[in-house]
């Protein structure tokens, strides 16, 4: 069997072929269009008729390319960055180059038999394009009232602006202030305030969208206390299909919840886990104070844990590991509602 590794990049997309202890075969350089992906598949076929492609996992720039393998029966794994990174460096080729990058992805997907195989994109990314959006949008209106503030301190630095810049009522208290100003700072004051209300329908009608899909495709999540809408859609969109890990631990592991072993002295110790899915440790974190808050079976467990010596961090860590478990129990009990989605 042949192992193709992929570099994808916006213009190009370099393939190298190794054999199964390894050693390079043959290279070749593509555009990146459906008819170039036709010419490469016509070149790994001749190279060998048993292959596994394997391509670095940055799908912002690879999507089009797995979306004509897949179209074409071809079977595919992703590999993440840090791999093709280790492999890299322990290579004897030293420099950086599109085929020592792809030589180092055939050689990763080698060495790690389970990697996760590439699919078609369904309802996970349309949430997680819909997400991503409206935090785009959130962002800038938040720039925008940063701005705004600045001018209405500049226009009258004893007026008091609404706390809460981000609704109706304060845009009609601002813009009745503002009618009793004149000058350049008045009108763009004006301006702004004006974009902000375009932007906060537009966030609404997202947040309305989100919400709907959600409730169709997750209910099972927004069943967990502490897990709304727009957290339920941020785990479904940057999880991609709970059924690529094997176990609720490999979950945890991507989420940062699992804690890391530091031995020493034969001490049995952890510490806190800084790696994996940032923007999915955020939600279970969100999730955790929440329940810290107002849920009683999180209440008592954090009364425990800190009653047996723990702080209030280390008691929050179990707790978001706890939750992580939970999480990938509700989001495989929604995998079937996904699967469907996907194939209407």
């Amino acid at each position: 069997m042949m192992v193709i590794g992929i570099d994808a990049h916006k213009r190009t997309h370099t393939a190298v072929g190794v054999d199964q202890t390894g050693r390079q075969l043959s290279t070749k350089t593509i555009g990146t269009t459906s008819e170039d992906h036709l010419s490469l598949l016509r070149w790994a076929t001749e190279q060998s008729g048993d292959r596994l492609w394997a391509i670095e996992d940055c799908r912002h720039l690879s999507r089009r390319l797995e979306r004509d393998l897949i179209a074409a029966d071809e079977r595919i794994v992703r590999v993440p960055p840090k791999l093709m990174a280790n492999v890299r460096d322990g290579a004897r080729t030293y420099g950086k180059s599109d085929p020592i990058d792809a030589l180092a992805v055939a050689r990763a997907a080698l060495r790690e038999p389970d990697l996760p195989e590439a699919r078609l994109d369904g309802a996970e990314r349309e949430l997680r394009l819909l997400v991503d959006h409206r935090e785009d949008l959130v962002a800038e209106r938040t720039r925008i009232i940063a701005r705004l503030r600045w001018h209405l301190h500049e226009l009258d630095p004893g007026w008091k602006a609404p706390t809460k810049m981000d609704r109706t009522s304060a845009f009609d208290k601002v813009q009745a202030h503002l009618s009793n100003s004149s000058g350049l700072v008045a009108e763009l004051a004006v301006r702004l305030v004006e974009h902000l209300r375009r932007l906060t329908v537009e966030i609404d009608e997202l947040t309305g969208e989100i919400t709907s899909r959600t409730a169709v495709l997750a209910p099972s999540l927004l069943a967990i206390p502490g897990c709304g809408p727009l957290i339920a859609a941020k785990l479904v969109g940057e999880t991609a299909g709970v059924d690529r890990f094997h176990s609720k631990d490999a979950f945890a592991r991507h989420t940062g919840t699992a804690p890391l072993p530091v031995w020493s002295s034969n001490r049995a110790r952890h510490r806190l886990s800084r790696t994996g899915n940032r923007q999915l440790n955020a939600a279970i974190h969100r999730i955790a104070l929440t329940q810290a808050r107002c849920h009683p079976d999180a209440r008592a467990l954090l009364a425990r844990r800190k009653a047996s010596g723990d702080g209030g961090m280390e008691a929050l860590r179990i707790l978001k590991r706890r939750l992580s478990d939970v999480v990938f129990k509700a989001m495989a009990a929604d995998l079937p509602l996904m699967v469907s989605a996907a194939a209407a």
